[in-house]
Formats: C-alpha cells, structure tokens, sequence
C-alpha cells in the first residue's frame, strides 16, 4: 500500500507532472513496453523506477507478457515477466480493488484509503470517473490488442458484484479452458450469478461438452441454442464487451461501459436466454403449430432478411450443403418457387412471428 508518507502522496508538484504524463502515454497505448516510453520522454533512470513503482503500486499498470498477469500475482510478487511490457488499466477499475482490498483487509484505516483515492484523482485526471458504475454515463473504448482484451476481463471479473452473462457463438478459441474456469471460480465463491449461452452445434464436441459439463458441475447457469449471434459478456448491467465486427472476432472487441449503452445488449441475452433450452435437458423442444424445428425457423429467419447460404451456415455452425438441403426443403413445404417468395410466404403465414 502506497501511503502519503513514503509514496506518490508526498512527491513534489514537478514530478507529479511526470508521473502523470508517464501514465497517460501509456493509457493511450493500452499495451506497451515501458522502457520504450522511458526514451520516448526522456526520463533519467531514478525517474523510470519511481515512476514504475508509483504505478505499480495503485494499480494502474500490470506487466504482461504472451500470458498476462493476474492482480494476485502482481500483489505477491510471484510474476516475472520476460519483457518490460506493461498494460495500462482504467483508473475506475484500478480505484474499485482498492477500495474493495481495503474493506477486507483494513477497514480500520479507512484515512489511508481515503489518501490513495485522492491520490488516483490527481495522477487519472480527466480519465477519473469517480462513479462511474453509479451513474448512466457512457463510454465506449477500442480494444484490438487480444493480451487487451484479456486483462478487461480479468479486470471486469474483480469488480463484479451481482450477475455475469455471456453468449459464446463457438468453442473457447484462443480462450484459456482453465482461466475461464477459474473466473467461474471466483465469480461464483463471491456471490455472483453467472449464465452461458453456447450454440447447440457447438455443444456435442468431445471437448467442449467436458467443458460445459465442469462449468455446470462449478455452479455456473448454461443454456444452448440452435443460433448464438455473436460473443458477448456482460457485467452487472454495466459493462459489456462485444466484437468489433461479429461476422470477425479476431478484429477486437468494444468495451462499453454504463448503464445506457449495457441495457440493449442486455435486452438482447434476455431473449435468447429465455428461448434456449437448460444445458443437461435431454428432451428436444417440440415443433411449433407450423411443423418447424427450431433450427429450421432460425434459418428461415435468416432467409427471410436475405442473409447468404455460406452466413447462414456459418451461423447455425452446419455445413452448406446442410442449409441448401435445409432450404430446398422449406420452399418445398411452403410451395416456393423462389428464395423471396418463401420468405415472403413465410412471414404471410405467421410462420416468423
């Protein structure tokens, strides 16, 4: 713990100065390597270890590698990083593991928090959102750097508080089976209800079935679904990290925060979550009045706003000669002639309401 006695609280206005325009280069960076930012300001070598130090300290700052680092890690001391790359964290996030380490662990210095909070105001500056979770102010912010996006989650995981929500439209990728579990963990051990949508498709891989059965067994809420539209987390009705372009994943991610922008998406998992079936049951769902299975009405949907085979396919995660048999048959039943007049047809019907 930094305190005003032997940390950033009791330097002077002029390196303060510094200590801020350090950060601020590297919040503009997201993720970058500190030595670089050293020589990009010009810093004498005590100034480039206090600084680090300083920003260490409050959170701030994590190193990162190809694996990022955990804040327990940095805590204890047990990371080492082969580089000097660092990511740099939102000071609401960095504020919020304060305060809530302070509450466990000394409540009865509640003056010293208080220091540090004043301290985090003077270093953020304009990038300060004191209470930011309490009102419906919004902000949005980029995320291309994958190690970027994986330190949000990390970071979203800590201050979580009530409920978490995800859509996963395929298998974990590039995702960490035993990171996410260990969120799942810790999400859990504190309180929070925790829900996964995953596409039924998806589901009945060797894998990913083990895994969704160790999430089930951890507490964790899982539904699937014939479609999942894209990848989705959402926190406590105030943050949400969505795809840049869904149809591209790996082009990076939108972090959106506050309660005006969340409420949409959350509008979103609300309805697929009601209209997907709990992981485990075994019954299938019974077609509709219009003989039509769920995946087949999820096509036909798709059809009908004139979406192309090769998406459809890749939506519903079968092949394309499935979605061309699949359609040939609907036109069939609704005696088309045409990819338009069957979606017209349909809609006439009722068979999309």
């Amino acid at each position: 713990m930094v305190t005003a006695g032997d940390g950033i609280g009791s330097i002077g206005d002029g390196t303060a100065d510094v200590l801020l325009d350090v950060y601020q280069e590297l919040r503009r960076r997201g993720v970058s390597d500190f030595e670089e930012v050293r020589r990009e300001l010009g810093l004498a070598p005590e100034e480039y270890e206090r600084c680090r130090r300083e920003l260490l300290s409050l959170g701030l700052i994590v190193p990162t590698g190809q694996a990022h680092a955990t804040v327990a890690a940095v805590q204890d001391g047990s990371w080492r990083s082969e580089t000097d790359t660092v990511a740099a964290i939102d000071p609401e996030i960095a504020l919020l593991r304060l305060l809530e380490r302070e509450r466990e662990r000394l409540r009865e210095h509640l003056a010293e928090a208080d220091e540090a909070y004043s301290t985090l105001e003077v270093l953020a500056g304009s990038y300060l959102r004191a209470a930011a979770l309490t009102r419906a102010e919004a902000h949005v912010e980029a995320l291309t750097d994958y190690r970027r996006i994986q330190q949000a989650i990390e970071d979203i995981t800590d201050v979580m508080q009530e409920s978490s929500a995800s859509l996963h439209p395929g298998t974990p990728g590039r995702q960490n089976p035993d990171r996410m579990l260990d969120r799942d963990r810790r999400q859990l051990a504190n309180g929070v209800r925790v829900r996964a949508i995953y596409g039924r498709q998806e589901a009945t891989d060797p894998q990913m079935e083990k895994f969704l059965g160790q999430r089930a067994e951890l507490g964790v809420e899982i539904r699937l679904a014939p479609v999942v539209p894209m990848n989705l987390i959402i926190a406590d009705q105030q943050f949400a990290l969505v795809p840049i372009r869904p149809e591209e994943p790996g082009e990076g991610a939108i972090l959106a925060r506050g309660s005006a922008l969340v409420r949409p998406y959350l509008s979103l998992y609300e309805h697929c979550w009601h209209t997907a079936t709990p992981y485990g049951n075994e019954a299938v769902a019974e077609a509709g009045g219009d003989g039509l299975s769920e995946q087949q009405r999820a096509a036909l949907h798709m059809l009908a706003s004139g979406m192309k085979d090769e998406r459809i396919a890749r939506t519903l995660g079968v092949s394309l000669r499935t979605v061309s048999r699949m359609i040939s048959e609907l036109m069939q039943e609704l005696g088309a002639t045409s990819r338009f007049e069957a979606g017209a047809r349909a809609v006439r019907l009722g068979w999309l309401d």
